[in-house]
């Protein structure tokens, strides 16, 4: 039983249990990749199922993580399956635990909020790019932001965390960003900026908001957007999401 229910791997000359990095990476980005689908849906064509589904699919996953085992994670299994020929990076397992926990209780707001009471509003967009914040650092950058929280509720600091970030790092030559490199970010940055602006939207051009399907009248029958909506130039989606034309 005690191989079933345990958090992390006990390997040979490691003082902590392990997880491998690589797979945990591996994870994020699938998660990630469904989360945004789900979320893109929802904010564009007002279609909450995906993320309904995502949520629960999400919280059954990190359930399994922090209570079970991580190995029996679903997303760890296809992340370990997507990485099974590289060399594995171990990293503690403790601050992972409290990171995913961080993961878990958000999932539980949104089982709540969006599964069970149907609530839609500002809390919503918040606790998803949470989410959404958390997951793209872990597999685009390999930065647990949970981590770096763990240190400060915890005595004994974080241990094996990922690219040796738990030492102080000497940098090497080949990770330095110089003058010019940072100059040539903030150049091709306002180059987006200057082509968004001469680039013009032709006024017949279809959008997905006008393509979306016209539904009936929201289910209270009042499609007069709340004054926060207004505020932060949410309106138009706000009619979209409560079947307003």
């Amino acid at each position: 039983m005690s191989g079933i229910f345990r958090f992390g791997e006990n390997v040979e000359g490691y003082a902590v249990p392990v997880l491998n990095e690589r797979e945990v990476r591996a994870s994020a980005g699938i998660l990630f990749f469904f989360a945004m689908v789900a979320f893109m849906n929802a904010w564009m064509l007002g279609n909450f199922r995906l993320t309904r589904i995502f949520v629960v699919a999400f919280l059954v996953d990190f359930t399994i993580r922090i209570f079970i085992n991580p190995r029996f994670a679903p997303s760890l299994i296809v992340g370990r399956f997507a990485v099974r020929n590289q060399v594995p990076e171990y990293v503690g397992a403790p601050q992972k635990r409290f990171a995913w926990a961080i993961g878990f209780a958000l999932a539980l707001a949104m089982l709540f909020l969006i599964v069970i009471y149907n609530v839609i509003g500002p809390i919503n967009l918040l606790v998803c790019a949470a989410c959404l914040t958390l997951m793209f650092f872990e597999s685009a950058f390999g930065i647990c932001l949970g981590c770096k929280v763990y240190n400060a509720f915890h005595k004994e600091q974080a241990q094996l965390c990922p690219g040796g970030t738990c030492d102080v790092p000497v940098r090497q030559d080949i990770q330095k960003i110089g003058a010019a490199q940072a100059l040539i970010v903030v150049a091709f940055l306002a180059m987006i900026a200057l082509v968004s602006r001469a680039i013009p939207v032709p006024v017949d051009a279809p959008t997905l908001l006008n393509a979306a399907p016209a539904a009936e009248a929201g289910s209270s029958g009042d499609c007069t957007p709340p004054d926060w909506a207004v505020a932060m130039g949410h309106a138009e989606k706000w009619k979209l999401h409560h079947n307003c034309k």
